[in-house]
């Protein structure tokens, strides 16, 4: 599993239509301290465990929680 806040590998993710690794984007996480950042996955993680163990791109925002199960197929 890979966390980052970079967008781009989401999009690569999608576009060679793979299945691993799973991928937890955090949006708008420059406007969140790091002690902010894990709070956030920690709060968010236990919903989503099945899908980011099956393939998934999770988006952890405040407020906003979006699963795309892996591959996204056109």
């Amino acid at each position: 599993m890979i966390v980052s806040a970079d967008a781009d590998f989401a999009a690569l993710l999608a576009l060679g239509h793979l299945s691993k690794p799973s991928f937890i984007l955090l949006r708008s996480a420059d406007h969140l301290t790091s002690s902010q950042q894990a709070d956030l996955l920690l709060a968010n993680l236990s919903p989503v465990s099945d899908d980011l163990e099956g393939g998934a791109i999770v988006t952890f925002a405040r407020g906003r929680l979006r699963v795309r199960r892996l591959p996204i197929e056109p």
